[in-house]
């Protein structure tokens, strides 16, 4: 956040996301906080059957601020590392916890500094085939990462940790 004012647009989007993923927010845990310390027996307890677990759930994370970069620079389809969408099934054979973490890292990373590319006047935009702005792609990631931060930390307390 180095640099940018929460007083613009850019830079209250550039705290939004920050605090949602990496940095101390008033809200609580965020994203990167709520997966601290989860060892990959406990990122691949399912809370029940047919239900999606921490891993997939960091996982799918890491997939929509890839999508929202995307988005957001016109990128075309195909670049996500991992083969299929949305949710991928977590773990399987040859995935590895702290592997897929570092994927989740390295997407927001690509993705903040996509946003942090934006001119003031892009951020008012709709991406081709999107209904909504640039605006609101990059505040709703933010809540995106809340949003399963949240979900986290109550898995975390139904599988004992």
């Amino acid at each position: 956040m180095a640099g940018k004012s929460t007083t613009t647009t850019m830079g209250l989007l550039l705290r939004l996301i920050d605090e949602g993923y990496s940095v101390k927010a008033w809200h609580g845990s965020n994203l990167r906080g709520a997966l601290r310390g989860v060892t990959a027996s406990q990122a691949a307890r399912r809370p029940a059957p047919d239900r999606h677990n921490i891993w997939e759930i960091a996982v799918h994370a890491a997939y929509w601020k890839y999508i929202v970069r995307r988005r957001i620079t016109g990128e075309k389809r195909g670049s996500f590392p991992l083969a299929g969408s949305n949710w991928f099934r977590r773990p399987v054979a040859g995935a590895a916890w702290k592997d897929d973490l570092r994927l989740l890292a390295e997407m927001h990373h690509e993705m903040r500094r996509a946003v942090a590319s934006l001119r003031q006047a892009d951020l008012g935009k709709k991406p081709a085939g999107s209904k909504v702005s640039n605006v609101a792609i990059i505040a709703g990631i933010a809540a995106h990462d809340v949003y399963h931060a949240g979900q986290i930390q109550l898995l975390k307390r139904l599988t004992g940790r």
